[in-house]
């Protein structure tokens, strides 16, 4: 899976951590080209009570603070689900460059499935985007969250 499968059993594992504040397991790194983690955030909104406490968002600002710098030109960001349309537009803004994701948001997904903002010709910035990493065991921890919550 382009060597991204150890990263995202990592996101995975981190993604269960949200469940103790009662966030929909999400997580995402934000990796340099070394392997150097920049940043990493998990779903936060139950948490901080914030509607922008997205998992890509967090891991987004980390790695802004840690690199000193907003434009992450050269970093991978990974994350367990598929950015919804607020978190493509901070990929565009930051300026990342490739996005890997596990499992599809057939709901709300912009990065092919219901948008593909992160490859959008009109806009001024495009992604590499590598989807469906691991894309059953991150399905599975959505899954069994909802199924939870029912």
């Amino acid at each position: 899976m382009n060597g991204y499968s150890g990263w995202m059993r990592e996101a995975i594992a981190d993604a269960r951590l949200a469940l103790d504040t009662g966030d929909v397991p999400v997580a995402a790194f934000v990796i340099g080209a070394d392997g150097t983690v920049f940043g990493r955030g998990r779903n936060e909104r139950e948490l901080r009570h914030d509607p922008t406490a997205h998992a890509e968002i967090v891991a987004i600002r980390e790695a802004a603070r840690a690199t000193g710098n907003w434009h992450l030109t050269d970093v991978t960001l990974v994350v367990t689900l598929e950015p919804c349309v607020m978190c493509a537009g901070a990929i565009l803004a930051a300026r990342i460059p490739r996005v890997v994701f596990g499992a599809w948001d057939e709901k709300a997904g912009a990065a092919g499935s219901v948008y593909d903002v992160l490859r959008d010709r009109r806009l001024n910035h495009r992604v590499e985007v590598v989807a469906g990493v691991l894309a059953e065991e991150c399905g599975a921890v959505l899954l069994d969250f909802f199924h939870s919550r029912r």
